[in-house]
């Protein structure tokens, strides 16, 4: 079943950082077989405040999400966006109740 890994930017501190993690996650995501379904486009929040931004990415497992998570490729990648920003983060399956 689809899951869905979802970035919520809340705030950023490091335009270098976060730079940095771009450059080094686009070809990780390539290879882990994620297709990014939205990244930073125009939001509409209808509840609480507006993030700064958003990325959604879909993966064919939750299993294949977290072992792209848990990489250590990715692993080296997010400690960037650790320094660049404060971020939401979570894996979601795609199935309904």
């Amino acid at each position: 079943m689809t899951a869905y890994a979802i970035f919520i930017r809340e705030r950023s501190r490091d335009a270098a950082e976060l730079q940095t993690y771009a450059e080094l996650v686009t070809p990780l995501l390539g290879k882990s077989g994620a297709t990014v379904l939205a990244a930073y486009g125009p939001l509409d929040a209808l509840e609480g405040a507006a993030p700064e931004g958003v990325v959604m990415a879909s993966f064919p497992t939750m299993e294949a999400a977290r072992a792209f998570y848990d990489s250590p490729e990715y692993q080296a990648a997010v400690r960037h966006r650790f320094l660049g920003a404060d971020y939401r983060s979570f894996i979601i399956d795609g199935s309904t109740s």
